[in-house]
């Protein structure tokens, strides 16, 4: 299972870390994207970090405000994000697998979701 957390309600330009727990699976050999839904919208991938810890890919939409990185031994991943705008409101959700679907939906296993909503 995954569980993530840490969303709030902060204000644009303000920051926020995300995190998301492993339970019951083989974290270290899992790659760990972070989605995001905002109301209305299809689900994207934002982010996402390899198992051996080493590749990071970011959506032109959150490049260079928001990081990604992992700590395999506490089966925790985490997002900070930086310079939150009011677009980056939506449902976050961690997602892992053995398998790197890249931004698809295909990953077995997901987080609860968890809301970030940003005030301009």
């Amino acid at each position: 299972d995954l569980v993530d957390s840490g969303g709030a309600l902060v204000q644009a330009g303000g920051s926020l870390s995300l995190s998301c727990v492993a339970s019951g699976l083989p974290f270290k050999d899992f790659v760990v994207v972070w989605f995001r839904q905002a109301p209305g919208k299809e689900r994207e991938g934002i982010s996402s970090i390899n198992s051996d810890d080493d590749a990071t890919v970011y959506a032109d939409s959150v490049k260079g405000r928001f990081a990604i990185s992992r700590d395999s031994a506490r089966h925790t991943a985490f997002l900070q994000m930086n310079s939150l705008k009011a677009e980056d409101t939506a449902v976050y959700y961690c997602a892992a697998d053995r398998s790197d679907y890249k931004t698809s939906l295909d990953y077995d296993y997901w987080g609860q979701g968890t809301q970030v909503t940003v005030s301009s």
